[in-house]
């Protein structure tokens, strides 16, 4: 018979080692938050020439109208996806309409951006799936009439998922990765000549994982440097960061943030009053709900979150952007099936985040 004594300190042991760090680990945080106070929420269409649509993207055009733009067709993949888009002019979002379209290959992830000089980009990767992925874009002063497509450079992909940033010294950083069988991987792919051509920066790796993170979002923060938050593998289980202090050329190794993410994608925008919005799943395991939260210190700390959608479904890949009226704009994808847009006054959803107890320390949280 086995000595019980003998086995008491291993057991012992096996304790401190597997239930104490799962312990101390955070748990994943509740869907229980204050409702965002929306201004506007509508659907862009009801009715559409395809059967799902996911990952979408908006701009401000040069009169005030809005654009958006997602990929749709049968299914994520497959080869009748195209990129469509619609414009909401006083208030009525037109029918949907195709903007790119690649025969026989599937499109992904638009993204629309405006440059310094007014022109209206509209970037796209189209290919079998994320591993064979290159890059195009159209252009326009618009978003009505667009250029041919025109492809980029082997090995530059323009933006994965979430709009460029342009620098206070005109330089555009856009936000990319790579998705392999053995590796996701975030780059930057940085111009400084408007995007006539373009550095790929990387790679941004997050130590310790090869399927870890993809799909930056990029602002550049008031002391002048510039910080990424990323999305993670269901294997991280959080959002991640990423530091800059040399307009873009070097970038810090990544470290986990105290935000979920249930590998979904994320964006974020500084906005005019010195806050960033971030809109992103608040938890580790399902694509709902989808949150609003605010950093007033550059992404330390973030504000406990609002909730913009709940509820069972998906309701994921946010795009959010501040309008010439200071007003916040978010679209999403809603259970694969439409296109969602709402409109947020900023002052009234920070004040309610302000009122709504401690923030979360951005970092040093996980074991």
């Amino acid at each position: 018979m086995m000595n019980v004594r003998r086995l008491l300190p291993v057991v012992v042991l096996l304790w401190i080692v597997v239930c104490i760090p799962a312990c101390n680990r955070p748990k994943d945080p509740s869907p229980q938050f204050a409702s965002a106070p929306t201004l506007v929420s509508e659907f862009i269409f009801k009715h559409a020439p395809f059967q799902q649509c996911h990952a979408s993207t908006l701009v401000e055009l040069p009169n005030g109208d809005l654009l958006a733009a997602w990929f749709g067709g049968a299914r994520e993949g497959d080869r009748s996806v195209a990129i469509w888009g619609a414009i909401r002019h006083h208030g009525e979002w037109s029918r949907p309409r195709v903007l790119a379209r690649r025969p026989g290959v599937p499109c992904w992830n638009p993204v629309l951006f405006p440059d310094s000089k007014g022109t209206i980009w509209l970037f796209f990767k189209y290919g079998s799936s994320p591993k064979t992925w290159k890059g195009a874009y159209r252009t326009s002063r618009d978003g009505v009439q667009w250029s041919r497509i025109q492809y980029l450079p082997n090995g530059i992909l323009g933006p994965a998922k979430d709009k460029p940033v342009t620098l206070a010294d005109g330089t555009i950083l856009a936000g990319t990765s790579v998705e392999t069988a053995w590796t996701w991987t975030c780059w930057v792919d940085r111009s400084t000549d408007d995007g006539s051509s373009w550095q790929r920066i990387g790679p941004i790796r997050m130590p310790g994982w090869h399927h870890g993170i993809i799909q930056p979002t990029i602002w550049q923060m008031n002391n002048g440097e510039e910080r990424m938050l990323v999305r993670s593998s269901h294997d991280i289980g959080w959002i991640a960061e990423s530091t800059s202090r040399d307009d873009g050329k070097n970038w810090s190794i990544p470290v986990d943030t105290s935000l979920p993410n249930p590998d979904s994608g994320i964006d974020a925008v500084k906005l005019k009053d010195g806050a960033v919005a971030l809109a992103y799943n608040n938890t580790r395991r399902n694509r709902s709900p989808l949150n609003l939260a605010f950093s007033f210190d550059d992404g330390a700390t973030w504000s406990p979150p609002l909730t913009l959608e709940s509820g069972p479904g998906e309701f994921s890949y946010p795009a959010i952007i501040q309008t010439g009226d200071g007003k916040l704009h978010i679209t999403y994808t809603w259970n694969r099936l439409r296109i969602k847009h709402v409109v947020l006054d900023p002052e009234q959803a920070e004040s309610l985040t302000r009122s709504g107890g401690r923030s979360q320390t951005a970092q040093g949280l996980h074991p």
